[in-house]
């Protein structure tokens, strides 16, 4: 592993499984002998439904049912006599790997029904077909359970209940629930040995996807490449299976990155080149995502970015069949085309698709095979031609389709570099005005000043000029200034021998007094400690986010106040409520001139202070509060013209983002305000 632990996987029970198999194979051997013997030149018959009900007399019923087919069967058979019958199966659910149809006879059952078929081949009772099935190549190269005995594993298993606090291997403690589903869930822990962040997934040892989700770990950690998330640990340790990966606590992924709009073209040129550069790198070495979402790419503070999950998320969510297949398409033109979804969307800030998804809204159900450039106005034109190909079975202007990483990655190549954009210069600012009567001021070199009773210098008119003569104008016009300063200088120590003291130290008070404001000493922000963050629900019946209410105020943006959840917009239906709010405590009056939130999600709110007549902050009105500022986004700065002097500041949201399906609460309107900061 990526840092230096193992991935254990317990085979114990598969290794019983394998000596049960030898075991049964041999007894299956002397089984098929006694059947040949007992049932050649039995004529088969057929029931009403056009089926093979019973076979030939002489075959015995354990041989009919060890001779059945284990596929599972698509439609469901006319009804047969209850001594025919095959064990009740439950269909398979939606996305849950198909499961073998019917369990395996046991040891002491074959030695019966042997001993039965030996004491009387002549018995009259029909038995089964025992026609036998052609052996199949395993859909799966690691099958998630023992595949002689499927029908002993759930299709579905709830996943582990799990707490903050719990420790998981004697070693991770679990810290926050990222996200949940009904079969697994993912948290964020401490890794207690080497004292570090990492993520976790948990899943029950029991469910059919455990082992391969093990195995799709295993080979996500021996790939090695460190523009993926790295897999540390994989472990099944009883009933619980989890795999351990890198936590990278100052990313952003995409999805966040595109909150507030589509992303620049160098930015999603970068964004593109590295993600296929890395998926096809994968892929040549035999592994594939399939399931390559705005939630899976991760942009770190150098501007790099590193893809989360390879092959580990498709495994958990029972994604990939035969050969890596999803829905009929290869492992190559699934990841293709997630990454052409990836950068339609950062090009148009629209999902392509007619669902929303990742907090972006999905394209009208009308567009169908458009180009980025057809969404969305002034997108660049090669960018989107490029995701076009990807994404797209058939893209505008009869381009060809993109089908693979690699092909991805060599269009990529061939287009002209995006280079990236200046940065905007500071606005020039003139430099300030001196008192012209205090101190000799450099003279205008297009106007020289003489002393008196000399003739003025003559205005030399700029001249282009070049080589000799150009030099040439440059030194008189240096002799002409020389001679003016020279000049200037002697007609003001006349003046002021003339006079007098008392002449020279008026001007030097008006000069103290004529000092322009702007050169008043100024100082940095200093931050101010907030005391205590308290919950301000005045229209709601009950604390908002009361229990992770210090989790706004402890210096750490992973840590997130989570407000509670609504089914519908802050005033969108009459009855709705207007807002809800976090009220800071200072601990006493201070001077505030700047606040700054960081939300996990876009986030409207305003900046109130309690007015003069205002008693009890936490029990006040809205309307009590006056408003400093309104924000809206994902990283606040509210910068105050004049500071404020106050013990309490209220942050009262008025909007809220809408959680996407795939994480908890789906659907539902929530912010979670992960920094705060005060500033005097």
């Amino acid at each position: 592993m990526a840092d230096g632990t193992k991935a254990v996987v317990d085979t114990s029970a598969a290794d019983g499984a394998a000596d049960e198999a030898a075991l049964a194979a041999a007894i299956d051997e002397l089984a098929d002998g006694t059947a040949r013997a007992t049932s050649a030149g039995s004529p088969a018959k057929k029931d009403g439904g056009g089926t093979d009900s019973r076979a030939a007399a002489g075959t015995t019923d354990g041989e009919a049912r060890a001779a059945r087919p284990t596929a599972p069967a698509v439609t469901a058979p006319a009804p047969t006599p209850p001594a025919a019958s095959a064990p009740a199966t439950t269909a398979p659910a939606p996305g849950e790997p198909t499961p073998e149809t019917t369990a395996p006879l046991s040891v002491s059952e074959i030695a019966a029904e042997l001993a039965s078929g030996d004491a009387g081949t002549g018995r009259t009772d029909p038995a089964p077909a025992a026609a036998a099935p052609a052996k199949r190549p395993p859909r799966d190269p690691q099958p998630t359970h023992d595949p002689r005995d499927t029908a002993t594993l759930p299709q579905t298993l709830p996943a582990p209940q799990r707490r903050s606090g719990d420790m998981i291997g004697h070693r991770y403690r679990l810290e926050e629930c990222i996200s949940s589903t009904e079969t697994f869930s993912s948290w964020r822990a401490v890794d207690e040995k080497l004292r570090r962040a990492v993520g976790v997934h948990l899943m029950a040892s029991g469910h059919q996807r455990a082992r391969k989700v093990l195995a799709a770990a295993k080979s996500a950690a021996l790939l090695g490449d460190p523009r993926f998330v790295q897999v540390l640990d994989a472990v099944q340790e009883g009933e619980l299976v989890y795999v351990v990966r890198e936590w990278l606590p100052h990313a952003s992924d995409l999805a966040k990155l595109l909150s507030d709009g589509p992303l620049e073209p160098h930015e999603a040129y970068q964004m593109v080149r590295q993600v296929t550069d890395a998926v096809a790198a994968a892929h040549r070495r035999g592994q594939a995502h399939l399931r390559l979402t705005p939630r899976c790419v991760l942009r770190t503070d150098s501007g790099q970015y590193r893809i989360n999950g390879i092959a580990v998320d498709a495994a958990l969510r029972g994604l990939g069949g035969e050969g890596g297949e999803v829905g009929g398409e290869d492992a190559e033109r699934v990841d293709t085309r997630a990454i052409g979804a990836l950068l339609f969307a950062a090009l148009t800030h629209r999902w392509p698709y007619p669902e929303d998804r990742y907090d972006l809204k999905g394209l009208p159900r009308n567009l169908r095979e458009v180009a980025p450039e057809q969404v969305r106005a002034g997108v660049h034109k090669g960018l989107s031609e490029l995701a076009a190909r990807a994404l797209l079975d058939h893209p505008p202007h009869h381009a060809e389709p993109i089908t693979t990483p690699d092909g991805l990655a060599r269009a990529i190549a061939l287009m002209p570099r995006i280079r990236q954009p200046q940065p905007e210069l500071p606005a020039f600012t003139s430099p300030p005005r001196h008192n012209t009567h205090a101190l000799p001021t450099a003279p205008n070199p297009t106007r020289v000043v003489a002393a008196p009773g000399t003739a003025p210098a003559p205005v030399v008119a700029p001249v282009r000029r070049s080589g000799r003569r150009l030099r040439t104008v440059v030194k008189v016009t240096a002799s002409a200034v020389a001679l003016g300063a020279i000049g200037v200088a002697s007609w003001q120590l006349v003046d002021n021998l003339r006079t007098g003291s008392t002449a020279v130290a008026s001007p030097q008070a008006s000069s103290t007094s004529a000092t322009p404001t702007a050169h008043t000493a100024t100082h940095d922000p200093a931050p101010i400690p907030v005391k205590d963050a308290l919950s301000y629900n005045p229209l709601g019946e009950k604390a908002d986010g009361a229990a992770s209410l210090p989790k706004a105020i402890d210096e750490d943006p992973a840590s997130e106040w989570q407000t509670n959840w609504y089914s519908d917009a802050f005033g969108s239906k009459p009855g709705t409520k207007e807002g809800t709010g976090l009220l800071l405590d200072l601990g006493s009056a201070q001077t505030v001139s700047k606040v700054t939130l960081k939300w996990s999600t876009a986030t409207t709110a305003e900046l109130r202070m309690p007015g003069k007549s205002v008693g009890n902050a936490q029990t006040a009105k809205p309307g009590d509060f006056t408003v400093l500022g309104k924000k809206a986004g994902t990283a606040v700065e509210y910068n105050l013209d004049s500071p404020v002097t106050t013990r309490y500041l209220l942050i009262w949201l008025t909007n809220l983002s809408k959680n996407p399906d795939s994480g908890p609460n789906p659907g539902k309107y929530q912010a979670f305000l992960g920094d705060v900061k005060v500033f005097g």
